[in-house]
């Protein structure tokens, strides 16, 4: 990409060879300023965005995708056979209801796909890069060769990058290499000259993950150039597969297909054998059964559903990457969620500090500097009563806290934030309130904080002396001093660390020791050695106040919510019973579960609403326990250390502002503002869009048989064919571009949140669905037979009758979609909710006017002109015979769903 400039060439360098000075000097780069603005845009002008486009694909190859299903096969061999047999206008009208619904499915994936082009923007990582000694967050395709680039634990790698510095990094590259475990990385140069990139442990590779520590790095290649480009390169194709849903609408469709074919096969040699029609015409007619009973609709409208469900969670801060998340939010009854940032403010804040033999208690509201210090009754500001500087290990543990922390204070619009971790921020605003000033902390070396240790740790130059500061879990801290010897009183720590977790407080240690001036890096293997604990500070993030009401919605959904959290089981279960998690709050800890075998935890896993103290291991074994079950989980989560779990989940859920790269990589969906309230919208959201598949297709399957069985009974019974094939064919195609698409706009039901989740096993259609369309069917094909009957027997022309047929079929139609729009009464307040599907009722009703009254129309269709009576009353008052009597068996169902819920309600 940078080929062109004679004085820059990245193609086939060794950079894992090269030092940081020769690298820089390469790409005519800077490595600690980095490029200027100007030279990073005209980079990025000449040799454009970093980033892997997807090959674009042919339009007419996508419409062309559009006839590859069964129903379309089938439709296309009648459209031939009416061909050959000279019934022109059929076979005209058969391929214009195979065009009409190819059109459909190609505009729906067209904006399906521009859905998906617009949620990939939301999904755009940003990374920190410094350009002329700033710092700036930039979005990863502005990257160009030559950038220098900073990263942390959980920021997914933009572009190929050399390392020129690196503490404690390590990189997964499952991505790229297939290899799961994380590997560590170095700055220092290699010498070997020709390594696999699995060896090349100084460069970092574009789409691998940051697991821990932090490094800068030189960019050395984007886009096509970078080893993920170059594997995009050599594929030439990958096969899309199906959704689950998409799966079972195949199976579906191939088996009605299968049905008809045999039910048609049947006919034909029946009628064949009574001889009730001539051969030619028994053949056409056949052919229209066979058309008119095709669900052709079928693809189309539930793509459409699913297309609009993802477009409204969009509108609602729900981005959702994946359609098997849209099919499967209906279906969760689990919801397991990290505590902070999600449950809570993530606005750490110190309320206590302990200390060998005082406790303090200090005031002020999350990130705010100003703040009062409390000492046994006595209030305290800047120490003016008692001086906490008098007390050593105050004095220590407050500067342990400034020394530690990376976290940066700052004021905007009346509000005052943070940059950084929310614990060292909180550490940072303890140091404010009590010293009045800054942190100032430039460590000699660090160990970054580790959830596989549970401590960080700073070598620092303080009062004339070289000082090894340590943060991190009060049981780890106290554990090195007790294991090194260090006369410590164990029992009054974990007194004190108790008291403050049963407030719900997340307790941190602070300690330090001393070590030799020339000590000049950390030895993990040596700390604990003359360890002092200063003390601990217990700090309190406060939950958000609007997650209790979502549990309540979720709880009276049917759906369990269950916490997983880092911290202590006490202040979990503190914060899950202000939150209102469940009647009654059952923790287990980490340890606890690693302590059991896959099958008790499997066995005892559904006892628990807490899971404290959790390793990323752990997470991921409460995920497969609570699978193997039989349960519908949903994980949410936003750091590197949920990744697993949500990669395991039914439906991974990860943060979109406060949330990792990681996280995000591996989720399926995204909350685009953190809101753990959208969890509640995006579950009723994949409910409605499941209701709408489900309504939609109870109404295809019964009104597309209703168009068959009128031509089997005519058959059976030996009768004059009450409806033309062209008019069957009519109905097909009108209905395709109406009708079929009124569930697209029905609103949610009022009581969708207030009962269970489905069962994934029970399939699309219920037992009591499949009795549904066989009786409808039944009753619109048999309304249209009786009333062509009745009306010829009184001397009315055949044309006259087949028209007021067509009419039947149609009202048949509108009335059955108003008994199935919800699960309530017809006549009721939900009536008028749905508006757009009057709309196209309307425009389905001129369509048959036009039908009916226009010349051109009747000699391809065999219509004629009727009057009010034979074409308007006699098929609104079949309607309404089809919508009384379907109504009478929905409230019969309804008071015998009333009638289970009470005798249940009744034996618990």
């Amino acid at each position: 990409m940078i080929d062109d400039d004679p004085h820059i060439q990245t193609n086939n360098q060794q950079w894992w060879q090269m030092s940081s000075a020769e690298i820089a000097d390469t790409l005519k780069t800077d490595p600690e300023e980095g490029l200027s603005r100007a030279e990073a845009q005209e980079r990025l002008t000449k040799n454009g965005r970093n980033e892997l486009t997807a090959k674009k694909k042919s339009n007419f190859i996508r419409f062309i995708k559009q006839f590859n299903n069964s129903i379309i096969y089938i439709l296309a061999v009648a459209a031939i056979v009416t061909f050959l047999m000279h019934h022109y206008s059929d076979s005209i009208v058969i391929a214009l209801v195979i065009i009409a619904n190819a059109i459909i499915g190609y505009v729906q994936e067209r904006q399906a796909d521009d859905a998906l082009a617009k949620i990939s923007e939301l999904l755009i990582s940003k990374n920190f890069v410094i350009r002329g000694d700033e710092k700036l967050e930039l979005d990863s395709r502005e990257l160009v060769v030559g950038d220098l680039v900073n990263l942390e634990a959980g920021d997914a790698i933009p572009a190929d990058l050399r390392l020129i510095s690196a503490d404690n990094f390590s990189v997964q590259e499952s991505s790229l290499t297939g290899e799961s475990v994380s590997v560590e990385k170095t700055d220092e140069p290699l010498t070997n000259g020709d390594l696999a990139i699995t060896s090349q442990t100084n460069m970092a590779f574009a789409s691998t993950l940051v697991t821990t520590g932090s490094a800068l790095g030189i960019v050395t290649a984007t886009a096509i150039d970078t080893e993920i480009g170059h594997i995009q390169q050599s594929v030439s194709e990958v096969k899309e597969q199906p959704t689950p849903l998409m799966r079972n609408l195949n199976k579906l469709g191939f088996g009605l297909s299968v049905a008809i074919l045999i039910a048609a096969a049947i006919l034909f040699i029946i009628g064949w054998l009574t001889q009730v029609y001539s051969l030619p015409i028994l053949l056409i007619v056949i052919v229209t059964m066979v058309v008119g009973s095709m669900p052709e609709g079928l693809p189309a409208s539930t793509s459409v559903v699913l297309a609009m469900g993802t477009q409204q969670m969009t509108k609602k801060n729900v981005i959702v990457k994946t359609l098997p998340a849209v099919e499967t939010l209906g279906a969760v009854d689990i919801v397991n969620t990290d505590k902070t940032g999600t449950l809570t403010k993530n606005e750490m804040t110190v309320t206590v500090a302990t200390t060998a033999d005082r406790v303090y208690e200090i005031s002020g509201v999350g990130y705010d500097a100003e703040g009062n210090l409390d000492l046994d009754g006595q209030l305290q500001y800047n120490g003016k009563t008692v001086d906490w500087h008098s007390d050593d290990n105050m004095r220590w543990l407050i500067n342990i806290a400034g020394q530690t922390t990376d976290a940066q204070l700052h004021h905007e619009d009346g509000v005052w934030e943070i940059t950084g971790e929310p614990t060292d921020g909180a550490l940072t605003t303890l140091f404010k309130k009590l010293t009045g000033e800054y942190p100032d902390s430039e460590p000699i070396d660090s160990l970054p904080f580790d959830s596989a240790i549970r401590y960080s740790a700073r070598l620092v130059d303080f009062e004339g002396q070289r000082v090894l500061m340590l943060k991190g879990s009060p049981a780890t801290i106290i554990n090195m001093a007790v294991e090194n010897g260090m006369p410590i009183d164990e029992q009054y720590w974990e007194d004190q660390m108790a008291k403050m977790t049963a407030q719900g407080l997340r307790v941190v240690a602070l300690a330090y020791q001393p070590v030799a001036t020339d000590i000049e890096d950390i030895d993990p293997i040596s700390i604990g050695q003359d360890m002092i604990i200063a003390g601990m500070v217990g700090m309190i993030d406060p939950p958000r106040e609007e997650v209790a009401q979502s549990i309540i919605q979720l709880r009276q959904a049917g759906i369990k919510v269950k916490m997983i959290t880092g911290d202590h089981p006490d202040t979990a279960k503190a914060i899950a019973a202000t939150l209102g998690l469940d009647e009654r709050i059952n923790a287990i800890t980490g340890p606890e579960i690693d302590e059991m075998s896959p099958e008790q935890l499997q066995d005892h896993i559904d006892e628990y609403n807490v899971f404290a103290r959790t390793t990323p291991k752990n997470k991921l074994q409460i995920v497969n326990a609570q699978r193997a079950n039989g349960h519908v989980v949903s994980m949410t989560g936003d750091g590197v250390n949920d990744a697993p779990a949500l990669k395991q989940a039914d439906i991974g859920v990860a943060m979109g502002i406060k949330g990792t790269e990681v996280a995000k990589e591996s989720a399926n969906m995204v909350l685009a503002n953190d809101k753990f309230t959208d969890i509640v919208a995006a579950v009723r959201e994949g409910r409605h869009v499941f209701d709408n598949i489900n309504k939609t297709i109870r109404f295809l399957l019964p009104t597309s048989f209703a168009e068959g069985l009128v031509v089997a009974f005519s058959i059976l019974l030996g009768q004059e064919m009450p409806l033309y094939p062209t008019q069957l064919l009519w109905i097909n195609m009108v209905s395709a571009l109406t009708i079929q698409f009124a569930f697209i706009f029905e609103p949610p039901e009022s009581g969708i949140m207030m009962r269970g989740p489905r069962s994934v096993k029970s399939g699309i259609l219920s037992k009591m669905d499949i009795v549904e369309i066989v009786y409808v069917s039944v009753l619109i094909s048999g309304l249209g037979i009786w009333a062509f009957d009745w009306v010829t027997g009184l001397g009315v022309p055949t044309v006259v009758a087949s028209t007021m047929t067509l009419n039947i079929i149609i009202f048949g139609k509108i009335f059955y979609l108003f008994n199935i729009r919800n699960s309530y009464p017809v006549i009721s307040k939900y009536f008028f909710q749905n508006k757009m599907a009057f709309y196209i009722i309307g425009v389905l009703i001129l369509l048959q006017m036009g039908i009916i009254y226009l010349p051109f129309m009747h000699g391809i269709f065999h219509t004629t002109s009727v009057n009010f009576f034979f074409g308007w009353l006699i098929p609104i008052i079949a309607g309404v015979i089809v919508l009384v009597i379907t109504e009478i068996i929905k409230l019969a169902r309804i008071a015998y769903r009333k009638e289970s819920g009470k005798k249940a309600e009744q034996f618990n």
